[in-house]
């Protein structure tokens, strides 16, 4: 059973290559909200990182993955992080690049493949998700990918001078 190939994307492993990627994406302030960012990145930074986006996951506790369409376009990025080996949990993060690209459902089977990683390859229990009450389409995307809806922090995050409600997913093994 391949778990990194599906009929419309295929995930990939980060590569040198991908240092423009990178950079347009994490110096994108339209992102910052859903990432948690609030600095810019260095090429240098970014090119240090993918120099060690080969360390396992055990060790450091995150993987990124590329979201590659048929052509092998990168279409976006979809994270692993917060991984918690003892609890068998961890978090997930997902970004469909280029508007152009939304709601193809390169979103949804990538979550699907990313997912069906975690659990076969990883023996997670669950992973989870956190969003930002206003993001519709997130809400839309992990409702319809089975994840229930489990939590709700209050004034959680503060963008743009207002506090922002977070809500969590989480879709259990």
């Amino acid at each position: 059973m391949l778990t990194l190939q599906g009929e419309q994307v295929f995930l990939r492993a980060l590569e040198p290559e991908d240092l423009d990627l990178l950079f347009e994406v994490e110096n994108n302030e339209e992102f910052w909200e859903v990432s948690a960012t609030s600095v810019p990145f260095s090429r240098y930074v970014l090119k240090q990182y993918l120099e060690n986006s080969h360390r396992d996951i055990y060790d450091v506790k995150q993987l990124r993955l590329v979201i590659c369409d048929n052509t092998s376009e990168a279409v976006g990025l979809i994270d692993i992080f917060d991984f918690d080996p003892r609890n068998r949990r961890a978090a997930l993060g997902i970004l469909i690049i280029n508007r152009k690209n939304r709601k193809k459902g390169y979103g949804t089977q990538a979550l699907e493949l990313v997912c069906k990683y975690c659990f076969t390859h990883l023996g997670l229990h669950q992973v989870y998700v956190n969003v930002g009450c206003d993001n519709t389409s997130s809400r839309l995307l992990f409702e319809k990918a089975g994840f229930l809806l489990t939590a709700r922090k209050k004034d959680w995050n503060l963008v743009e001078g207002e506090y922002k409600d977070e809500i969590t997913y989480q879709l259990i093994n």
